[in-house]
């Protein structure tokens, strides 16, 4: 059972179907490994199917069930992501789904890259600048010491790390933003596989840091 989860604020959107891609992906699978997520975006569907039904009820004000329709047509942000079909090749059970179909192989096998002492794949095309990716922090390493330009969510799918006094394992749901400067520290009995979504990118701190951040972009 996960100890740290999405905030309401995105598992309300994920229920209303608001979310970009790559954070709704995020969110899902985030639900597939924690129960108390899943029954509150159930219980956040049925306000909102509750709300449309007393909207239905209204017939002295019909203008204000046609604003808040045309108000959901209007969004721009994509919808939750419909399970992938896994492509052939080996399962993954670190992996759940929706995320696992993504992927098409065991995480062992991705095209890993090296950025610093960690290894990045990225898994999506940028949405509205929105950066999808896993990442591997080697056994007892951490990731350089960096802050974010914008906001970060991190999903722990396998190992886990600390990070500012918590400890986040499998299931775990990790936020990060501009009022963070932090150098998450694997666990050091194993590998540290995460699934980050970024909407700017990461800074480097430090002396050492800011000296190579002109070169070196997580």
């Amino acid at each position: 059972m996960p100890s740290f989860h999405a905030e309401d604020e995105h598992l309300m959107a994920y229920a209303a179907g608001s979310l970009a891609e790559p954070i709704a992906l995020l969110v899902a699978t985030h639900l597939a490994l924690c129960p108390s997520c899943r029954a509150r975006v159930g219980s956040f569907e049925a306000v909102g199917g509750a709300l449309l039904e007393t909207l239905d009820t209204v017939t002295t004000d019909r203008s204000l069930r046609d604003a808040v329709l045309a108000r959901l047509d209007e969004t721009d942000a994509e919808p939750a992501p419909a399970p992938r079909p896994a492509k052939a090749g080996p399962v993954d059970l670190r992996v759940p789904e929706p995320l696992r179909g993504y992927l098409g192989s065991r995480l062992d096998d991705l095209a890993w890259k090296p950025r610093g002492p960690v290894d990045e794949v990225r898994i999506l095309p940028d949405h509205a600048g929105i950066t999808s990716r896993l990442f591997r922090i080697k056994a007892g390493t951490a990731m350089p010491r960096h802050t974010h330009e914008g906001s970060e969510l991190t999903l722990v799918l396998s190992g886990g790390f600390t990070d500012r006094g918590d400890h986040f394992l499998r299931g775990d749901v990790a936020a990060a933003d501009s009022g963070v400067d932090h150098c998450p520290l694997a666990d050091t009995d194993e590998d540290c596989y995460c699934f980050a979504v970024n909407d700017a990118p990461l800074r480097l701190t430090g002396r050492l840091g800011r000296l190579l951040n002109p070169f070196i972009r997580i």
